[in-house]
């Protein structure tokens, strides 16, 4: 059993959201609520919360606000926001958990599922919170920086630093420079739509590079992608045209 407190300044949204959490999420109690930044830090001091579904825009403030003061803490934090399509990619980049508003049932029931499967206390939330306010403040499409979260640490890193990603059922391994590779649980389709600005391309359904470290593109052998770091990705035929495409050569 979670225990969750829901912060948000409309009251419609939080009865709502916890019409939603009573029918539809029985491992959660919600066992507070708080409607603004002053409320929300008071609850928070009073209450050890396993999850927090935090309104990013406050009356009185920000739901950053809240996490800055109360600084550390071991809850989920699952924003609910209606931020537009750069926000969203944002909070994406910054590899945090959200629930666009208004919020869809079986997308709430999917974000709870995934508290199951997290260790409290395994995510650095003000890292990652860090990167978020970055990444808001860019007028860029494409971020400079992405959040990686593994098993049991949050990895910060330039986009400039991944030479591929390679799917692995419903993990995505990224292969950085220097040889480092980072396992994380999130398709490889999720950051196919993260990257692809950024000038990465799908050129198989188990691949995606970024063209700045590519070093040929071989013909021969079906045809592959030879990267910087000596590794043959595959090119599917139905892929082809589309790196000929990004190439300059269409």
């Amino acid at each position: 059993m979670f225990k969750a407190i829901i912060i948000d300044d409309s009251d419609d949204a939080r009865a709502s959201l916890l019409d939603d959490i009573k029918n539809h999420c029985p491992e959660l109690t919600v066992i507070t609520q708080a409607n603004s930044v002053a409320s929300g830090i008071a609850v928070l001091k009073e209450n050890k919360p396993d999850v927090i579904f935090l309104d990013i825009q406050l009356g009185d403030g920000t739901g950053f606000d809240i996490l800055e003061y109360i600084g550390k803490t071991n809850a989920q934090v699952i924003f609910t926001t209606g931020l537009d399509n750069q926000g969203i990619k944002a909070i994406k980049f910054s590899a945090l958990d959200y629930l666009l508003k208004p919020i869809d049932s079986d997308e709430l029931v999917a974000a709870v599922e995934k508290l199951k499967n997290k260790t409290p206390g395994s995510q650095s939330l003000l890292e990652n919170l860090q990167l978020l306010t970055e990444n808001l403040r860019q007028n860029a499409a494409a971020p400079k920086r992405i959040a990686l979260n593994s098993a049991d640490r949050v990895h910060v890193i330039t986009v400039e630093e991944i030479i591929r990603c390679t799917s692995e059922r419903n993990y995505t391994i990224f292969f950085l420079k220097g040889g480092k590779q980072i396992v994380v649980t999130r398709t490889l389709k999720e950051y196919e739509e993260l990257l692809e600005p950024s000038g990465f391309v799908r050129v198989h359904h188990s691949h995606l590079i970024n063209l700045a470290h590519l070093r040929e593109f071989v013909k021969a052998d079906g045809g592959y992608a030879l990267m910087i770091d000596n590794s043959h990705v595959p090119v599917s035929v139905r892929k082809r045209e589309e790196l000929m495409k990004a190439l300059g050569l269409d």
